[in-house]
Order: C-alpha cells, then structure tokens, then sequence
C-alpha cells in the first residue's frame, strides 16, 4: 500500500512537472550527454548514494525538457508489479525509466518505437538488479528473476511486446 502510493506521488509529481516543459527549450546535446551516462551509471551502482543529485537531476530533467518523449509503463515487467514488498523497487521502476530515455536519445531514429523503448527500459532495469544483487545477495525478485531467465533464453523481447500490447496504452 505505502508503496503504491509512493508511485502514485511520483506519477502526480511528474504530471505537475510537464507543466514546466512549456517554460524552457529542448534540450541540449551537452544534456543529453549528462542523461545518458547517468542513466548508465544507475544501470551499474543503482544503490550508489553519491549519485543522488544526479539521479534526481536525471528524473527532473527527463519530466521538463519537452523534445525528449519515454513511454512508460509497467507491464513489460511482467508480475514485478505484484511485488509489493521487493524494497528496491524505486530503484528498479526509475531505472525503467532512464534506461528507456537514455534509448531515446541513443537511437533517435527508433524514438517513435514503443515494443524498443519498453524493451530498452526491462534491459536497464535488469541491469540494475543484476547490479543491486552483487551487493545484496539476498535481495531476490522471483519475478525479476524469471525476466532474467527470458532474457538468458532470448524471449525477453517477445515478452515485454505481449506484456505491452496487453499492459500498456497508447
């Protein structure tokens, strides 16, 4: 419950942030730049805490720059969603949502790809629980664990394709 309402207060924080996109520019390649290896650093030290501030830059900056467009949704995670209690789950949602935008910025060209964005932001997200795991051993996501196994398998991408054709609007 304490949970779902932290994202609830993350989804209404980024509502009243798009607002702000109207009051700068787009971004600049030198931003761009600074997301996109942020958003790598958190894939590899999601726990880091002295990347806080850049973390938070990061996030902030994705909401207000108006040229830069992620999707995001949670079902291409598949039953991760349903794990109420996994307690890195801040960390494994914001790393979605980087992962996707620092694709975005990667590859302009497939910026209008949702099934790449949504599959773009699971990799991240893996990562980053392959990162949380080294540190904490015990900290085990069955569900997140099953991601893992489909993407040792090469089903990730079909998975997270059927889990946001059926999950995901727009």
């Amino acid at each position: 419950m304490r949970k779902g309402l932290a994202f609830a207060a993350a989804i209404v924080c980024m509502a009243m942030l798009a607002g702000a996109q109207q009051n700068r520019g787009p971004s600049t390649p030198e931003e761009r730049e600074r997301f996109v290896a942020i958003a790598h650093k958190m894939e590899a030290d999601p726990l880091n805490a002295n990347l806080k501030a850049d973390r938070e830059w990061a996030f902030r900056w994705l909401v207000e720059v108006p040229d830069i467009h992620v999707n995001v949704c949670m079902a291409p995670l598949g039953k991760f969603i349903d794990e109420k209690t996994y307690k890195y789950s801040p960390q494994i949602v914001l790393q979605l949502t980087l992962s996707s935008g620092a694709f975005v910025i990667e590859h302009p060209d497939k910026a209008d790809d949702k099934d790449a964005q949504y599959f773009a932001g699971v990799e991240g997200a893996l990562k980053a629980y392959q990162a949380i795991l080294k540190g904490a051993p015990n900290a085990k996501s069955t569900s997140l664990d099953t991601l893992l196994e489909k993407q040792a398998s090469g089903q990730l991408a079909d998975f997270v394709r059927e889990q946001a054709k059926t999950g995901c609007q727009g």
